[in-house]
């Protein structure tokens, strides 16, 4: 058993935390894996793939950024709520 469960405090990684660090992850992935958007078809609007893609993850990099910093919060008010006892 850790110390820090030893001592009454919750550990630092936690699968929540996990799912955080997934979250923030994605988006560079995403952006770094170039190769699977350096391509011309299918266009949007007559907008070629590799620029409405990256706009796109624009976007979804912004919910992914909220959802975690709402998951940030809970496990924050959850080790605070943990502290009381």
């Amino acid at each position: 058993m850790s110390q820090a469960t030893q001592q009454g405090k919750p550990p630092v990684v936690t699968p929540l935390r996990v799912v955080i660090g997934l979250l923030l992850f994605a988006p560079f992935v995403a952006m770094l894996w170039v190769g699977s958007y350096a391509k011309v078809d299918p266009t949007f609007i007559g907008i070629p793939f590799f620029y409405w893609y990256q706009m796109l993850w624009v976007l979804i990099s912004t919910a992914l950024t909220v959802i975690a910093y709402k998951l940030w919060q809970f496990d924050q008010r959850a080790r605070k709520g943990g502290d009381a006892k």
